[in-house]
């Protein structure tokens, strides 16, 4: 949720073209959609705290914490792929939307809030979910951060009663299960408003 809100204010500083600050985010999209999640994870984990004990005068590395890490760090690398999606999304929006909500008297605050981000966000919800399940996918990436996820879980259970190739076997059910479910979803959404389009 918070990868797919910063992600929309993004893609909105794109769509505005604010000068400077468009630029800016061009440039931290692509320098995240470039580089291994694992990377940036290991980035925030050990040079983050440096930078900010530097900046603090102290010197000294101000300890985040892996939990902290984690989830800033899905955050901001997600947002990147939100972004470039609901970027898409808002160039696709047919002009007249636009036009007929300057028809209305409506401020552009209450065009994107009320009429144009619903109708992005319908249309580009299977591809919004597609990178949610590969979010999902991702979190096994926390392991290295001594984070316990389903396949941290699962090696723990797996040095208690030695079963490691059984318990590895059900994660991989586990997230097979998951992410078919999802890619269903997917398919449907698809499928929907593919149809919804055709009658327009």
């Amino acid at each position: 949720m918070v990868g797919l809100v910063l992600g929309t204010c993004l893609a909105l500083v794109q769509h505005f073209e604010v000068p400077v600050l468009g630029k800016l985010v061009r440039g931290y999209v692509a320098l995240m959609r470039s580089i291994p999640l694992i990377l940036v994870l290991f980035w925030f984990f050990f040079l983050v705290p440096i930078v900010l004990g530097h900046l603090g005068g102290s010197g000294r590395p101000v300890p985040i914490g892996a939990t902290w890490t984690a989830f800033i760090t899905f955050g901001l690398f997600e947002a990147a792929y939100y972004s470039e999606i609901i970027r898409v999304g808002l160039r696709a929006v047919n002009r007249g939307q636009f036009e007929a909500c300057q028809a209305l008297a409506l401020s552009t605050f209450d065009t994107y809030r009320a009429v144009i981000l619903p109708q992005v966000l319908r249309v580009a919800s299977p591809i919004i979910l597609s990178q949610t399940i590969i979010l999902f996918q991702d979190t096994s990436l926390v392991y290295v951060l001594s984070l316990t996820d389903l396949l941290g879980a699962a090696s723990k259970l797996a040095q208690l009663n030695g079963r490691l190739v059984e318990m590895y076997l059900v994660i991989a059910v586990v997230y097979l299960a998951i992410s078919s479910a999802a890619s269903q979803c997917v398919a449907s959404l698809r499928k929907r408003y593919a149809i919804a389009g055709l009658r327009r």
